[in-house]
């Protein structure tokens, strides 16, 4: 009986080990970076307004999400995940559309991600306004920098958030 649970230990160990991993080293430290935000952030807007977020892993670690709440705007709600090479996000906006991003680290040790607009859902024309990039630096442990890009009629507004943990 031993010896059979045993040899069941080594071939479910074996599986668990020759299963294919998807994310890449880059892609795995820059997520790694995201779940250490978990927690509570405040800060202010480029304009001195008063913002906080959210960081909240889901589902054993495997996607983060970002409920952001900048001062006189309704919050909106980020999912961050590992998707192979790179960062997958898709936000959910008050304006009720879905901006899908995505940021492909260059290596071990990320300090910036650069996400780039790959579409939307419930986007009828790109002319709408919709969020069309996000860069999240990670200035240290504690702050970080959120600088969003609303397109509308193709022209672009900043909107930069500095935020630290609470």
């Amino acid at each position: 009986m031993r010896s059979r649970r045993f040899v069941s230990l080594i071939i479910l160990s074996m599986i668990v080990a020759a299963r294919p991993t998807f994310a890449s080293n880059q892609s795995a430290a820059a997520f790694r970076k995201l779940l250490s935000l978990t927690g509570d952030w405040r800060g202010k807007d480029q304009h001195g307004m008063k913002v906080k977020t959210r960081f909240q892993s889901l589902a054993s670690n495997t996607a983060v999400m970002e409920t952001l709440a900048p001062s006189g705007m309704e919050s909106m709600v980020s999912l961050y995940s590992v998707d192979g090479d790179s960062i997958a996000l898709v936000h959910f906006c008050p304006t009720n559309n879905q901006p899908r991003m995505r940021a492909k680290p260059d290596s071990d040790d990320t300090r910036e991600l650069d996400f780039v607009f790959e579409g939307a859902g419930n986007l009828k024309s790109p002319s709408e306004g919709h969020q069309q990039h996000l860069v999240l630096r990670f200035d240290d442990p504690n702050h970080i920098t959120e600088t969003w890009t609303w397109r509308r009629n193709g022209k672009d507004t900043l909107m930069v958030f500095h935020l630290s943990r609470q």
